[in-house]
């Protein structure tokens, strides 16, 4: 571990949390100015944040301890007692805006390649990345605000859901464009293991940390035993991580249903303790992982984008938005979850890299041509959605009258 890499990544610690503080006074969300901060300072501007610190293996072990960190924000959210009214509603939502988007995103680039000779599976592989939505920016804004009413109770279980739908939609593409274009499959098998493995993972050591929990006679000893069982979720995690060809185990889905099964095995009053004490920690997980999602964006890309980058944002926009519009119509959700929930569902960026890495090494060896295309839309969509998804994720939940600020039953003009 170099100490000037610490330094560089404590420094971009303070420079995005002040980019957000001042992003504040504008009355814009704070993980703004962190998203700034971190193309800023990443290897494409400044390098303050360089590949060699994003690689260290000391980095993304940290990176992942934080995950799983940000993970229990989440998790420690489903109660049982509280989730059986709003499962069924959660799960319909869910499912509806994930395969909406999917459909939308595969139908629009299907027929733009037919017209252009290009190969069909590539629109398909269009769909599969542009399911997935990073939950981190909309968290960070719930977080900040202290956004509360049904958007926000319907957007924090959602947030993990919708990453274990986006997963197993992309890789079961990933496996049949595999074995159509190449002679080494994926095995739907090992698609499916990767899929679960992290819940499994959280669900293993949840019931262990739950257990010994309930053994605990104070508080503190909740919150250690709590502590000592996240790192070795965490710990399981990146090892697993380090021996996969391509990094692809989900953190966040580790540290939610970790979360997830302790919570339901401790007291509520425990609960809150515990969630007093990691509150800052949890936001500080969210500006590493806000820092991390920002850095390897190339704010060049945004001058080189063309049509195909513009007909991603809208079409994943328009599927994103009327996919949740319509689950929540069909469950009976609060007309301001109808409304206003797709808009909280557009920040994409992280999850979309990591997706289109793994698309592109399939393509690259028989479609280097698909590989580009794919390669430069995404890359240059990630920047440029970004940026308008927190802003209009923060006007989602100022619409729907849930920022302590804002009027009951806001409206969307």
């Amino acid at each position: 571990m170099s100490i000037m890499n610490v330094c560089r990544l404590l420094m971009a610690i303070v420079i995005a949390y002040l980019f957000g503080k001042l992003i504040s006074k504008l009355k814009l969300p704070a993980i703004l100015g962190w998203l700034i901060a971190g193309m800023v300072l990443g290897p494409h501007a400044l390098g303050l944040m360089s590949n060699d610190l994003m690689n260290a293996r000391w980095y993304t072990a940290i990176e992942s301890i934080l995950e799983c960190t940000v993970g229990l924000m989440i998790g420690t959210e489903l109660l049982w007692s509280q989730m059986k009214r709003a499962g069924k509603q959660i799960i319909i939502t869910t499912v509806t805006e994930s395969l909406g988007t999917f459909f939308v995103v595969s139908a629009v680039f299907g027929v733009i390649f037919y017209f252009a000779d290009l190969p069909l599976y590539l629109a398909f592989m269009f769909g599969a990345i542009a399911l997935a939505t990073a939950p981190a920016p909309s968290l960070s804004i719930v977080n900040e605000t202290h956004a509360s009413g049904p958007v926000t109770q319907t957007l924090i279980p959602m947030a993990a859901l919708d990453d274990l739908v986006g997963a197993l939609v992309f890789f079961t593409v990933i496996a049949l464009v595999s074995a159509h274009i190449s002679a080494a499959a994926i095995p739907v098998g090992v698609m499916l293991f990767l899929v679960f493995l992290p819940i499994l993972i959280g669900i293993i050591t949840g019931i262990i940390a739950g257990k010994l929990m309930q053994q605990c006679k104070t508080p503190q000893a909740t919150l250690v035993t709590m502590i000592i069982m996240l790192l070795i979720s965490a710990g399981i995690g990146f090892i697993i991580n380090g021996l996969l060809p391509t990094p692809v185990l989900n953190f966040m889905l580790i540290g939610m249903s970790f979360s997830t099964v302790f919570s339901n095995m401790i007291s509520t009053d425990r609960l809150d303790d515990m969630m007093k004490v990691m509150n800052p920690v949890i936001g500080l997980g969210l500006i590493v992982a806000i820092l991390n999602l920002g850095a390897p964006l190339d704010y060049h890309l945004i001058f080189g984008a063309g049509l195909y980058t513009a007909v991603y944002i809208i079409s994943r926009a328009i599927g994103k938005y009327f996919g949740a519009y319509f689950g929540a119509s069909i469950t009976h959700a609060p007309e301001s979850v109808k409304k206003y929930l797709g808009f909280t569902l557009l920040p994409h960026s992280g999850v979309s890299l990591v997706f289109t890495g793994i698309a592109v090494s399939v393509l690259s060896g028989t479609a280097q041509d698909c590989a580009a295309i794919l390669q430069g839309t995404i890359a240059a969509a990630a920047v440029i959605n970004e940026i308008i998804a927190v802003f209009m994720a923060k006007k989602g939940f100022e619409w729907a009258g849930e920022l302590p600020a804002s009027p009951k039953g806001g409206q969307l003009h």
